[in-house]
């Protein structure tokens, strides 16, 4: 059952085209990722998504769609007297959320309780990606966008972090839509993959369509292929 349709989506800025013709669609539970270069579109393409951007074409979510978003970065200033429990509060306020749920998602994030008590500026970027995450999930939703969730932390923190997604996608059913930079974690965990470079150039199963000539055409340059093999960390789709 689909969970978002999308047809002909197209985004300009002062005539210069961001997005061109973008079509695809996502099933509920699965796990769709989104590929391409630097400034292929791919952040914009969530903003048309949110609905924060003006766009040519269709986009249509079910009707039960709970949507929640993980940013690349913090928008606010990190500097700010502001400590984890004041930032999560700001959500919980604003959507009568009932505080108690925060400690059960720090227990998913595997953060301890007493994070809540430091402030944004002493949190390490894995520990602040972490943050953002519980951030997204406040309020159920059952839709999580994230935006590079793993770009400004290290190799073990990103492991993890994908590892916690894996864990949110089965144990809470959600449907995840997440902007990626490394293709060995696309193929491992990814049900579907869409190739942007300002236009769709693939969208299918990561291990069908994601060819060396399909990579060095998104990208511009050679890439590597990654060979997927089937292991105990491989992403198995969810009935």
């Amino acid at each position: 059952m689909k969970v978002l349709e999308v047809k002909g989506l197209s985004v300009r800025f002062d005539n210069a085209v961001v997005l061109e013709n973008v079509s695809f669609n996502v099933e509920r539970e699965d796990s769709l990722a989104i590929i391409g270069p630097n400034g292929a579109g791919k952040t914009v393409l969530f903003r048309a998504l949110l609905g924060t951007i003006p766009y040519q074409g269709e986009i249509k979510w079910a009707g039960d769609a709970r949507i929640g978003y993980v940013p690349q970065r913090l928008v606010i200033e990190r500097a700010l007297p502001l400590t984890v429990q004041e930032f999560l509060d700001t959500k919980i306020h604003v959507l009568h959320s009932n505080p108690a749920e925060v400690k059960s998602l720090l227990e998913v994030v595997r953060l301890q309780l007493s994070i809540l008590k430091r402030p944004l500026a002493k949190l390490s970027s894995g520990q602040l990606q972490r943050i953002l995450i519980v951030f997204a999930l406040i309020g159920n939703p059952n839709i999580l966008l994230f935006d590079e969730p793993t770009a400004s932390v290290d190799s073990p923190s990103e492991e993890q972090i994908y590892e916690t997604l894996h864990h949110l996608e089965d144990e809470h059913h959600l449907t995840t839509l997440v902007i990626s930079h490394d293709l060995s974690l696309v193929y491992r965990y990814a049900d579907k993959v869409l190739c942007l470079n300002k236009q769709q150039l693939c969208f299918g199963v990561p291990q069908e369509i994601l060819s060396t000539d399909t990579l060095n055409k998104l990208y511009g340059t050679p890439r590597k292929h990654y060979e997927h093999h089937h292991s105990d960390h491989a992403h198995v789709h969810r009935q």
